[in-house]
């Protein structure tokens, strides 16, 4: 009978891991691709990982220090590799097939290549997780204090400025690797999002500064190498409080001019920033349902436009001019699209559906209702939430009684209201029952009144009171809302509210669309609007067009969106000493926004819930990896090695910059710090780092399952 369970007990552990073997083989099988990309992620943080480590152990060799083991990847150990009096001595997977009483762990699979040679003394390493790499030197150890030992090739014995040099040199290391990897990738040449101004957010410190889209920025905080959009995002963020971040910022006319923008944080905890937007070309972007949209805008992933209402364009910022100006139900797109079969393009036509803004956002002010001659048209319902979500866990609404193309009626107190009354009392009403009449057109019957209650309510992410649609102005009926007073526009016309304009200079229309067409083909001219408010009252104006500045203030507005792949600019050097120079400025980029992070971390200007740790940083590298091309990957290798090299430096034990004051205190001192004062602040220092590592990550899991 003891037999099998001495059986089991000398080979359970192979059997564990032959079965261990077989499960791991069948799911990579099953997540070949899925497993292809994160091995792939593990071995690019295992070589920054590595290079550091390299840097410790080549200057502890240099320096006669004793280097134990040097390994790529850590345990289990897959292979170990020392040379020996009979020669090269290859150990197996040791802590799987152990030997019974072998103090040397060479375990069964082990065995020895080669001729007779000198005995070195360290032994070279493959662990099976290829995450990183590490150097055991004699007398050093990372989780506790230097150990004391007599041995004259210890770490410990060798003077502090030899110490500080192979500390210091893993930093080195990653900051010239940093360096060379740039330097390959500029030389090879990759696309980048370049620093121009796609769009400036009203309001914002850019639009009140004057940038307009199309201003490239050449020069920022006083650099001007190798600058991209990212470099924008970074100021921004990461600029102090009522911090002026210079711009020289060249315009399309060629134009150079200098600015100052001091970046906002609208609320606490929220990104600062300029209010500059990225910047897109014409081509469709990738999107998850090709089909859903070819129903909406008749265009496909990949597709570029090349013409609106039949005029030509070259950016983002052309297409979005002509949209604004348009002023039509719909605008002809013109694109070209790669016939896979014959591989030549051929063009698309399409038309897409406009909507007329219902208000502008001006730098002075928030909510300016957009006019048409002073006359505001009602307000129509583009989209609906498919439910109010409750913020604050009060009763529910009927907001679903609500449809898209509802016109608004009334909102609370106010009929017929513009879009800033309709905000106005949406925020009076917080938290409390709101009434919403509108119209609802039918072609199977007569339009209908239908009124819906809600509760507006406080959404977190905007600081805003909301309710939850979307609106437009209703220019497919000519019913006059109000009419406004205006600055710098027409004086205000004397139409009734819920007037219907029937014709302008006895040319009937049908919507505001013909209104704002002959309004436009009488320019300079003294025209008369007739109105009819109903069966029994009508009446007519009389103005002058074009005797104001501001005449017609709505704009288009695309109904549907567009996705559109962001602008890149090829970044190539011209040749090796330009991608030196090239890597050079990058690699410093890198070090000081690692360093501005640190001091607004510090200061309390950026939060620990905006740093990414390890969860965060493999998710963000996986879909690299898996959605880009390498050469992105590998650009995001350089700035993970530079940003290592400036966080491994933290003054701060078990980083390398602990030890290195340490050994700064030491040599001015004369003596070495005890070993208790270094064991209690180790200790202490690796329990802050777990709780901040586990605290970034909890951030980072929360930030990938529900954002």
């Amino acid at each position: 009978m003891p037999k099998p369970k001495s059986f089991l007990r000398k080979h359970s552990n192979v059997l564990f891991w032959t079965v261990a073997s077989v499960v791991v083989i069948y799911l990579i099988a099953r997540n070949i691709s899925f497993l292809a990309n994160l091995l792939v992620v593990a071995i690019g943080f295992g070589a920054v990982i590595v290079v550091h480590e390299f840097g410790h152990f080549i200057l502890a060799k240099l320096s006669g220090i004793k280097v134990e083991a040097f390994s790529i990847g850590f345990v289990p150990i897959l292979a170990g590799f020392l040379r020996t009096e009979q020669g090269w001595r290859i150990r197996i997977l040791p802590g799987f097939f152990p030997k019974e009483n072998d103090e040397s762990g060479e375990g069964r699979l082990s065995f020895t290549l080669g001729k007779k040679t000198k005995p070195g003394e360290t032994e070279y390493r493959i662990g099976l997780l290829p995450f990183g790499g590490f150097v055991r030197m004699l007398g050093q150890d990372d989780i506790g204090p230097v150990k004391s030992t007599d041995d004259p090739r210890s770490y410990s014995n060798k003077p502090a400025l030899t110490r500080m040099a192979v500390i210091a040199a893993g930093v080195f290391f990653n900051a010239i690797s940093a360096i060379v990897i740039l330097m390959i990738i500029f030389l090879i040449g990759i696309e980048r999002v370049p620093p121009v101004v796609g769009g400036v957010v009203p309001k914002s410190p850019a639009a009140h500064a004057g940038l307009t889209p199309g201003d490239e920025i050449i020069e920022l905080a006083g650099k001007s190498q190798v600058l991209d959009y990212y470099d924008i995002a970074v100021a921004e963020a990461l600029s102090g409080k009522n911090e002026i971040v210079t711009l020289k910022v060249r315009h399309e006319d060629a134009t150079i001019e200098d600015y100052s923008l001091v970046a906002e944080q609208k609320k606490p905890g929220e990104t600062k920033t300029f209010g500059i937007t990225l910047p897109y070309n014409l081509t469709i972007a990738e999107v998850s349902d090709a089909n859903e949209l070819f129903a909406k805008i008749g265009l496909l992933p990949g597709d570029h436009i090349k013409a609106v209402n039949g005029k030509s364009v070259q950016t983002q910022w052309e297409l979005e001019k002509i949209v604004e100006n348009a002023l039509v139900p719909e605008v002809a797109i013109l694109a070209e699209r790669s016939d896979p079969a014959s591989k030549q393009p051929q063009l698309i036509d399409s038309k897409i559906k406009l909507n007329l803004t219902a208000v502008n956002i001006t730098k002075e002010t928030d909510l300016v209702p957009a006019h048409i001659y002073s006359i505001v048209p009602r307000l129509r319902i583009t989209a609906v939430a498919e439910k109010q979500t409750s913020f604050t866990g009060k009763k529910k609404d009927t907001i679903r009684k609500l449809q898209s193309g509802d016109i608004i009626l009334a909102i609370g107190p106010v009929e017929n209201p513009t879009y800033k009354q309709m905000r106005d009392v949406t925020t009076d009403y917080e938290d409390k029952e709101l009434t919403i009449k509108v119209l609802r057109s039918d072609y199977k019957a007569a339009p209908k009144t239908i009124t819906a209650t809600v509760v507006p309510q406080r959404h977190p992410d905007v600081n805003e009171v909301l309710i939850g649609i979307g609106v437009a102005l209703d220019a497919e009926h000519p019913v006059v809302a109000q009419t406004i007073a205006t600055e710098d526009g027409p004086a205000r016309l004397a139409i009734p509210n819920g007037a219907t304009i029937t014709a302008v200079n006895q040319t009937i229309v049908s919507t505001f669309y013909d209104v704002i067409r002959e309004i436009r083909r009488n320019d300079g001219q003294r025209i008369t609007i007739d109105y009819r408010l109903d069966d029994k009252i009508t009446g007519s104006v009389v103005t002058d067009v074009g005797t104001t500045q501001n005449p017609i203030t709505v704009k288009s507005t695309l109904a549907e969106f567009i996705p559109l792949e962001p602008l890149v600019r090829l970044y190539k050097a011209s040749g090796p000493i330009d991608a030196i120079r090239m890597g050079y400025a990058k690699t410093l980029t890198f070090i000081a926004q690692a360093y501005i992070t640190l001091k607004c971390l510090v200061s309390g200007l950026v939060s620990p819930k905006d740093l990414m740790g390890p969860v965060g940083i493999i998710t963000l590298s996986y879909r690299i990896v898996a959605e880009r091309p390498p050469i992105e990957y590998a650009y995001f290798l350089g700035l993970i090695s530079a940003m290592l090299a400036v966080f491994n430096f933290i003054p701060l034990l078990p980083f390398d910059g602990g030890q290195f004051v340490f050994l700064l205190v030491e040599k001015i001192k004369g003596s070495a710090v005890s070993e208790l004062v270094q064991g209690t602040i180790a200790y202490a220092g690796w329990i802050l780092v777990i709780v901040l590592i586990l605290y970034v990550t909890f951030n980072d899991i929360i930030r990938s399952l529900f954002r």
